[in-house]
């Protein structure tokens, strides 16, 4: 009886490693499409601008994303919040070799939570301006630009996909490491 109840433990010793190996390659493929969306909303964002002439070709009229602090805020978040998630690849790598590691699990979750709090706090200011860039505010007297700079407002409006995206992402990530770790447990 002994040897069939160790058995046992050690095939569900083996099935909860291979569980936590497909969380961990789970995880690495999360981080790198979350990585690329950031990153690509970084650029988009980064690189916005507009120009529209205006009564002769010497008077322009100008948008550029630095015009609002937001909007740089926004670009330095994702900015940031890809390099963490390129840095975090290594611990994800880890994972995938070592499904028992704990402790960088537990590190890894307290810092994709931080990191969604930023990517949160950036999109969303982010997409307030954005939204008054599209209908405006006739009580505040602030008139919708993206009947004139609609280009411009495409690109905003694109960037805020990709952050939105990336956060959709960290939250399953955190879902993941909570799942991970409290099989370990």
């Amino acid at each position: 009886m002994s040897k069939g109840a160790g058995l046992e433990v050690g095939e569900a010793s083996k099935v909860a490693a291979g569980a936590n190996r497909g969380i961990s390659i789970l995880d690495f493929v999360f981080r790198i499409v979350a990585g690329a969306s950031t990153l690509a909303s970084a650029i988009a964002m980064g690189t916005t601008n507009e120009t529209l002439p205006f009564f002769t070709q010497f008077i322009r009229f100008r948008a550029e994303y630095d015009d609002l602090p937001t909007f740089t805020f926004f670009v330095v978040a994702n900015a940031i919040i890809t390099g963490y998630l390129v840095l975090s690849l290594a611990f994800s790598i880890l994972h995938i070799v070592r499904s028992g590691a704990t402790g960088t699990r537990i590190l890894l979750a307290i810092l994709d939570t931080a990191a969604l709090g930023l990517l949160t706090a950036a999109a969303s200011a982010a997409a307030a301006i954005v939204y008054l860039a599209h209908k405006g505010n006739t009580s505040a007297n602030w008139f919708s630009i993206c009947q004139q700079y609609n280009s411009f407002c495409e690109r905003i409006s694109g960037s805020l996909i990709g952050s939105f995206v990336a956060i959709v992402l960290f939250v399953l990530l955190i879902i993941l490491s909570a799942l991970a770790i409290s099989r370990r447990r």
